[in-house]
């Protein structure tokens, strides 16, 4: 079968439809090249896992969390199978993005940046 897969696609219209609060904030912010002109996707599939925001130039996913993701073995697995194809993940908790989400835009241009010369 060519292209992505009709259940990958159902699941990443669904996480897009039900975002929570912290995610669409995220996105006003991410969206149209806003953050210092890199390009964002949402709910996008790599792999077996749909993460909520990835840079695919920089191959940077920012996932926004609730707290039923702290100290998540599955989360770390899921990272680790990620940098494996050569992503960075960074994670946020929902209230930083919803409290303090110039200083969370502000540590996702960093990361961006990070290996810039």
């Amino acid at each position: 079968m060519r292209g992505p897969s009709r259940k990958k696609v159902r699941l990443e219209r669904r996480l897009r439809r039900d975002a929570t609060n912290a995610e669409v904030k995220m996105w006003l912010a991410l969206r149209d090249r806003r953050l210092a002109g890199f390009k964002f996707v949402r709910q996008e599939a790599i792999g077996p896992y749909v993460v909520d925001f990835v840079c695919r130039a920089k191959r940077l996913v920012v996932e926004v969390d609730g707290g039923q993701h702290a100290e998540s073995e599955r989360d770390s697995k899921r990272d680790a199978a990620l940098a494996a194809r050569g992503f960075r993940v960074i994670r946020f908790w929902n209230n930083e993005v919803l409290q303090n989400r110039r200083g969370v835009l502000e540590s996702i241009v960093m990361a961006l940046t990070s290996d810039e010369s």
